[in-house]
């Protein structure tokens, strides 16, 4: 299979297929320098995009490089990142016809800065965060709203 770097109208640039894939192939390893996540924190604090993955392990970040970097997130993706022996490996999760960009759901997660999707998937949630992440930011700030109104309330004597 062929897979060429490009223009992508999600962002910048994207991967894309130049022959069909089918389902299950495994397409492309994310490749890079295994680094901590407290490095990575140190590395890109304040960048603006940045080609992490994080591993299951939660003590390796592979800080991405070469083709498996590129590929763009999407809410309704064609693929998906698999961990096998440590390693990340991109796998289709369907077929996928020539000429079709490479997708993958980002799932973000440990983070609270804005991180907003360009998809255009009539699926998309608007963010590349992960809906568990999501879900505990909204608990988050919750809470913080309730603990706020509980201060401000008058105290009785």
């Amino acid at each position: 299979m062929a897979l060429v770097v490009r223009p992508s109208r999600i962002h910048a640039a994207g991967v894309f297929t130049t022959t069909p894939v089918r389902k299950g192939t495994r397409i492309v390893e994310y490749c890079g320098p295994r680094i901590t996540p407290e490095e990575a924190d140190r590395l890109y604090t304040g960048a603006p995009r940045t080609y992490l993955y994080g591993l299951d392990d939660g003590k390796t970040v592979i800080d991405g490089h070469g083709i498996g970097a590129y590929l763009n997130h999407s809410c309704d993706p064609n693929c998906e990142v698999d961990e096998i022996k440590n390693r990340a490996f991109i796998f289709a999760l369907r077929d996928i016809g020539a000429g079709e960009e490479l997708l993958w759901d980002y799932n973000l997660y440990d983070d609270d800065d804005p991180a907003p999707c360009h998809c255009g998937s009539p699926k998309c949630r608007g963010t590349m965060y992960s809906r568990e992440w999501m879900a505990k930011l909204r608990r988050k700030a919750a809470k913080k709203k309730a603990k706020s109104k509980k201060q401000s309330e008058p105290q009785s004597a």
